[in-house]
């Protein structure tokens, strides 16, 4: 196992702490008038979700965590489970959903998702950062409705609701930035006709 010391934290970087392993997000060097110096970080925990605040002693000793990245091809889904295809092996793995968090929402056949393990353990998934789905149904809309005239819920063919302008129709193809959930742009009009 390698360690490092706090001293040497990066942005980006992957260490465990706790057990659990985190990515350091930033970080803050703080040298005292009296006594050691110390960072007060950032760190975003890769296993759980969500952001950790947490000082270390300049020199402390943390491990570094090594995680390899495996690439797979979204499949399907089946009751509980997901289905991925390695793409170096071309074996299937079912993932169950709950695993996935709010990633589910977001999977389309075919996309390109990859999984980021430590010694054998899922700690990240990471989809395309964007995603373009159809809208399937969401309230119509109006003539005369414009981009700047409010907004509407719709769901998507991934079963994910986005938030969508009043001009967006159920057949619109939309662009969706998977790490937000949020509407992006309309990739093109539904069958009522053109952008």
């Amino acid at each position: 196992m390698a360690t490092i010391i706090a001293n040497d934290f990066r942005p980006g970087m992957t260490v465990t702490v706790d057990g659990r392993v985190m990515q350091v997000v930033e970080y803050h060097r703080v040298q005292p008038g009296k006594g050691g110096a110390f960072l007060r970080t950032k760190l975003r925990d890769l296993e759980r979700g969500g952001i950790v605040n947490k000082t270390f002693r300049s020199e402390e000793k943390v491990e570094q965590a090594y995680l390899e990245t495996r690439k797979t091809q979204y499949l399907y889904r089946d009751g509980d489970a997901c289905y991925f295809m390695d793409m170096g092996t071309f074996e299937q793995e079912g993932v169950p959903a709950d695993e996935l968090g709010d990633h589910v929402l977001h999977l389309k056949e075919g996309m390109e998702v990859s999984f980021r393990t430590y010694k054998g353990r899922r700690v990240e998934v990471e989809l395309p950062a964007f995603v373009e789905v159809e809208v399937v149904q969401t309230d119509p809309g109006v003539r005369g409705d414009t981009a700047a005239g409010g907004s509407k819920p719709a769901t998507v063919e991934t079963g994910a609701t986005v938030t969508v302008p009043l001009f967006i129709n159920v057949g619109d193809v939309i662009r969706v930035d998977t790490r937000t959930g949020q509407y992006v742009e309309r990739v093109q009009g539904g069958r009522s006709g053109g952008v």
